[in-house]
């Protein structure tokens, strides 16, 4: 019997320096990818629109909270969005406006369409469009942020699902 060669389906999450938001959304994300035994279907990375912290863990503060709830980040290493990023991810989503801006000032015009916010996929918070940014605040931040990406990323997996997965 001859095996389908199946293309993953790529996601990046981004936001600016790669060390709370988007790996925290890489992280949750690849959790619910892999209880949903679809692993070998969609792979999961995140970068930076800028080069602050690269090679660098995730922030310890986004490590802990996420730990908490069951999500490891240990293997998590920032990274800048590089320019074969655009055609090799399906999916680029911003953490919020000032990075989707950058993105899109970067982005081949042919890729354009693979950008968007990640809370687009959010059903709870539908007056949210932005994960703020938790780097200086207190714990609630990081709780606040996990609250948003695990509703975004229910959708997310919903979403790629229903209109990738099942045509």
């Amino acid at each position: 019997m001859e095996h389908l060669k199946v293309e993953k389906i790529n996601v990046l999450f981004v936001c600016m320096g790669n060390i709370c938001r988007s790996p925290t959304a890489d992280a949750v994300f690849k959790h619910h990818v892999r209880s949903a035994g679809l692993e070998h279907l969609i792979h999961v990375d995140s970068a930076g629109t800028h080069a602050y912290h690269i090679g660098e863990p995730p922030d310890r503060r986004s490590q802990q909270a996420a730990l908490k709830r069951g999500y490891g980040m240990q293997g998590l290493r920032a990274r800048r969005v590089t320019p074969e990023d655009f055609s090799r991810f399906r999916y680029i989503l911003a953490m919020d406006h000032h990075n989707l801006e950058e993105l899109q000032q970067d982005c081949p015009s042919q890729y354009v369409d693979r950008l968007g916010l990640f809370l687009q996929y959010g059903n709870q918070w539908s007056t949210h469009q932005e994960v703020p940014d938790p780097y200086y605040g207190g714990s609630h931040g990081f709780e606040r942020v996990l609250d948003l990406v695990e509703n975004a990323s229910q959708g997310l997996l919903r979403h790629i699902f229903e209109k990738e997965l099942t045509r």
